[in-house]
C-alpha cells in the first residue's frame, strides 16, 4: 500500500513519527511537509526524512491563503504521480484538498476542534476522523462529518509524544549545579485561533524578578518572538533560539510555564510541576487540569506562587499520578491501522 503523511507542526511530527516508522515496514510511505523552521529543524533531530512542499503562510491572512493555494498545487502534482491509496494528515487543509480532487481516501487524526478555520476547511472532505476519547463528537460534527466517521482512542496524543524514546547522548545541559530550571514556553502567535494578547510576558517578567538566581529558559516558537524576548529581558533569562527535542529539556526541568497546548500536556505527563495560563482554551487542558495534573494560573503574582510551592514540595504525589495515567493510554496506531483497512 502506499501511504501519504503530511505533517506541519512539531507537534504532528512527533505524534506521527512511530506511526511512520512502523508504516514503513510494510508500506511505501511518502512524508510531506512545509518550509517551517520549527519543523525541518525537529525532523533533522529525530532523523526523519521529509519532503518539503509549499511554506508556512506566517501570520496574516492574505499570506496564508496564497501559501496554502500554491502549496496545494505543489502538492496536487506530486501526489498524483505518487498515487497514494491513502492519506494520513492531522487535519491538513491542502492535504484534504488534493486528496479530496484526486479522490484519494483521507484519514484525519484531531484534537483541536477549537481550531475552528482548520476545520471548517477539512473536517467535511474527510472518510473518516480519530479524536481522543474525551472530546465529544459533536465538537466535530458541527463542521460537516457524521459521527459513525469519528473513532475514539483512549489516549490524548501527547501520550504517544512522552512515551517516545531519546538517544541518552543527545543532552543538551548536564544539571550538576543546585539552581532550578524553570521553563517558560510562550504562546501560538501565527494560528487562525490565536488571541494576540502576548499572555506570556507579564508572566515571565514576574518569574524574571522574583527568581533571578534560578535558571530561566524561554521557548520562542518565531524568529520574531524570540528577537523580541531578547529585546525586553536581556541576559536575565536564556532565550532557546534553536528548535530542541521537547523531551530532552523537560528532563532537567523543575517547573514548566506552557499555553495549554502539546507541550503543556507533555511536561504534565512526564510528571513535571506545570502550569498553564491557558492561552487557548481546550478540552485536552482542562482534562489535565481535572486529573490535577496541571495547575491553571494565569495571574502572573498566582503563577510566581504556584513556583514557590512546587519548589518547597517533593511532587512525589505528581509523578506517581502522571506515571499511571500516562500507562493507561493506548497507541492510537492500532486505532489507525484498523480505521486504514475499514477505509
Amino acid at each position: 500500500m502506499k501511504i501519504w503523511f503530511d505533517v506541519l507542526t512539531p507537534k504532528q511530527l512527533l505524534f506521527f513519527e512511530p506511526m511512520i516508522k512502523r508504516m514503513k515496514k510494510n508500506h511505501t510511505v511518502l512524508c510531506t511537509s512545509r518550509n517551517y523552521q520549527q519543523v525541518t529543524q525537529l525532523s533533522k533531530i529525530r532523523g526523519l526524512k521529509l519532503i518539503i512542499v509549499g511554506k508556512h503562510g506566517g501570520s496574516k491572512r492574505h499570506d496564508k491563503l496564497n501559501a496554502s493555494l500554491e502549496r496545494a498545487k505543489s502538492l496536487s502534482s506530486r501526489i498524483k504521480d505518487f498515487s497514494p491509496d491513502i492519506t494520513i494528515s492531522f487535519c491538513s487543509p491542502e492535504a484534504a484538498r488534493v486528496s479530496y480532487g484526486l479522490d484519494i481516501a483521507h484519514v484525519c487524526f484531531s484534537d483541536s476542534p477549537h481550531a475552528t478555520a482548520v476545520m471548517r476547511l477539512v473536517i467535511p472532505l474527510v472518510q473518516k476522523l480519530l479524536i481522543p476519547w474525551i472530546i465529544p463528537k459533536k465538537e466535530f460534527t458541527k463542521f460537516g462529518i457524521d459521527s459513525k466517521d469519528i473513532i475514539n482512542y483512549k489516549a490524548i496524543d501527547a501520550a504517544v509524544i512522552a512515551k517516545r524514546k531519546i538517544s541518552k547522548n543527545n543532552k543538551i545541559r548536564s544539571k550538576k549545579n543546585k539552581r532550578k530550571v524553570i521553563v517558560v514556553r510562550v504562546e501560538e502567535e501565527y494560528a487562525s485561533y490565536s488571541t494576540k494578547k502576548r499572555p506570556a510576558i507579564p508572566i515571565i517578567k514576574e518569574i524574571a524578578k522574583n527568581f533571578s538566581d534560578e535558571e530561566i529558559i524561554v521557548m520562542g516558537r518565531y524568529t520574531s518572538q524570540v528577537r523580541r524576548l531578547e529585546q525586553v529581558f536581556g541576559k536575565k533569562i536564556r532565550v532557546l533560539s534553536k528548535v530542541v527535542d521537547s523531551k530532552i529539556l523537560l528532563e532537567n526541568t523543575d517547573v514548566f510555564i506552557g499555553s495549554g497546548g502539546t507541550m503543556t500536556a507533555e511536561s504534565a505527563l512526564l510528571g513535571i510541576p506545570t502550569i498553564s495560563y491557558n492561552a487557548v482554551p481546550n478540552i485536552i487542558e482542562t482534562y489535565l487540569v481535572k486529573k490535577k495534573l496541571v495547575i491553571r494560573e494565569t495571574n502572573p503574582k498566582r503563577v510566581v506562587s504556584s513556583i514557590e510551592k512546587v519548589f518547597k514540595s517533593s511532587n512525589l504525589k505528581i509523578k506517581k499520578r502522571s506515571k499511571k495515567i500516562l500507562n493507561s493510554m493506548e497507541d492510537p496506531y492500532h486505532a489507525l491501522v484498523k480505521t486504514i483497512k475499514s477505509v
